[in-house]
């Protein structure tokens, strides 16, 4: 009987923990199992003395392509709320947890993949990668605190096409406007993530963690931003234009949306 893989690999080199999300078949796609492993193991990272910085990527060429959206069901705000917060956990960690951390990207990160890159320290993208948003597609809002770290990133005006005009960037595109730090080669961004990475372990990572959670703090608290957008988000999970973006998704059709 063959055994059901481990949702998210863990491994280390010297002083850097690698996480790699490991549901290839689906693009990595942040299912259940696949976004509490994440967060399990990036709060174990953050906990470990051993560990001075956090590496993420994504097994069989991708990092994310977002959320389960199968396991999307519309309904009620309430529900869809609470499935942003439980996101949102792996949010606070990236951003404002003690240890940096450099997300290495291949393919696509795209939806809650953007967010998940867009929210950690450093960025190395290989020039083929895809940047999108994605979430108008499904008729939602950017949530693991997108709309807080992409404007810190790549400005208000760039953050607003990605958002409604539902831009796609390669690689060197991204490093251009600020999405990404470094571009490489295809095939290249883990070993290339792997040398910032363990540069940056040999650093003050002391210093490094009180300066996350001053930047945490501004222009706009992160807990208070998270509660906002969760708040939105849940709404957003009880509309019509979710259902029918879901639907047409699973459907393989373009959706039609009424802004309902």
């Amino acid at each position: 009987m063959n055994a059901v893989p481990e949702p998210v690999l863990v491994s280390q080199r010297g002083s850097v923990r690698i996480l790699t999300l490991n549901a290839p078949e689906r693009r990595n796609a942040l299912s259940g199992p696949l976004r509490e492993a994440l967060h399990d193991h990036l709060a174990a990272a953050m906990a470990d003395g051993s560990v001075r910085a956090v590496l993420i990527t994504g097994a069989g060429g991708t990092f994310c392509a977002g959320g389960d959206i199968a396991a999307m069901e519309p309904g009620a705000a309430m529900a869809g709320r609470a499935r942003v917060e439980r996101l949102q956990r792996i949010t606070r960690l990236l951003v404002a947890g003690p240890k940096p951390v450099i997300a290495a990207v291949e393919g696509h990160a795209a939806g809650a993949g953007l967010g998940l890159a867009a929210a950690c320290d450093v960025v190395v993208a290989a020039r083929t990668a895809t940047f999108t948003s994605a979430f108008g597609r499904i008729g939602l809002m950017p949530d693991m605190g997108a709309l807080w770290t992409l404007p810190w990133r790549i400005g208000l005006g760039a953050t607003r096409r990605l958002v409604f005009c539902g831009e796609s960037l390669d690689g060197l595109e991204a490093v251009r406007i600020g999405l990404a730090d470094y571009a490489c080669e295809a095939g290249c961004a883990l070993e290339a993530a792997l040398a910032g990475a363990t540069a940056m372990a040999e650093g003050p990572t002391a210093a490094f963690g009180m300066a996350k959670a001053m930047l945490a703090r501004h222009p706009v608290a992160l807990d208070a931003f998270l509660k906002s957008e969760a708040d939105g988000q849940g709404l957003l999970f009880a509309t019509q234009d979710f259902a029918e973006g879901r639907s047409a998704f699973l459907e393989k059709r373009p959706p039609v949306f009424t802004g309902g």
